[in-house]
């Protein structure tokens, strides 16, 4: 009997541990690459990117994350992060472009660097939220080679992933979304959006939906496992006092 239940609880304990030891590798892989999460995708409407900066160069802190927009992005708006200073870097277009208005432009943004106050340090995340326009191409896909440069070596956050090659075997993936169809209103007609007075305070609603929901991660990581253990704890009192009633 007292060898059954001595074989029980281990095996309750080896759960629990492997358990843990699972949910903290999931937690540490989510958070391994520079990713970016979109608040809508749809064709042609106005979407807030969030870009997680973690730890990219071992243990030395972030100074400078430089964001490169895709050909199909004009320009983008960034959020007020007090962590960093923030500048767009203009490039002059080839030839003109036109517009769905019908005008043309002969500069683009090309990039958005944040540089930080104080270094990012590598066991902290951050994150940069960038308004745009995205464009009416349902189904492309967008890529931003990101370049996360630390106080001692850097990371370009660049690599696609060519025809038939899995992205997941990609060591320092783009941040990348996909776009897809317009939404479509109750009139059956397309929805665009367009910024309004309430579009500042909804970036950074954004910014910090995307801290709070790291920290609900870690919490409901806490708990979960707290739960684990006290399942075990439970166990071995229940086992314990099955053998005092056996033993009267």
């Amino acid at each position: 009997m007292t060898t059954t239940f001595l074989r029980r609880t281990l095996t309750a304990a080896a759960a629990t541990g492997g358990a843990a030891v699972l949910i903290l590798t999931a937690a540490a892989g989510a958070s391994a690459h520079v990713g970016v999460k979109p608040d809508k995708t749809d064709a042609n409407s106005y979407a807030l990117l969030t870009f997680g900066i973690p730890h990219g160069c071992e243990e030395s802190g972030t100074i400078k994350v430089t964001i490169t927009l895709p050909a199909e992005l004009n320009d983008a708006q960034p959020t007020v992060n007090p962590n960093w200073t923030v500048e767009k870097v203009t490039e002059q277009l080839a030839e003109p472009k036109k517009l769905a208005d019908g005008t043309s432009i002969t500069k683009r943004t090309g990039q958005i660097v944040y540089t930080a106050k104080a270094p990012l340090e590598h066991e902290l995340r951050d994150a940069l939220v960038l308004s745009v326009k995205l464009p009416d191409a349902a189904g492309s896909t967008l890529y931003f080679p990101t370049l996360q440069t630390c106080e001692t070596g850097q990371t370009d956050w660049s690599e696609i992933a060519k025809d038939g090659q899995d992205p997941h075997s990609l060591k320092a993936p783009a941040p990348s979304i996909t776009i897809t169809e317009a939404a479509v209103d109750g009139h059956g007609a397309a929805a665009s959006a367009a910024h309004t007075t309430e579009a500042p305070a909804t970036e950074q609603a954004a910014a910090v939906t995307d801290s709070d929901a790291d920290a609900r991660s870690w919490a409901g990581l806490a708990a979960g496992l707290g739960g684990l253990a006290l399942g075990g704890v439970a166990f071995a009192r229940s086992g314990s006092k099955r053998r005092q009633d056996s033993a009267t």
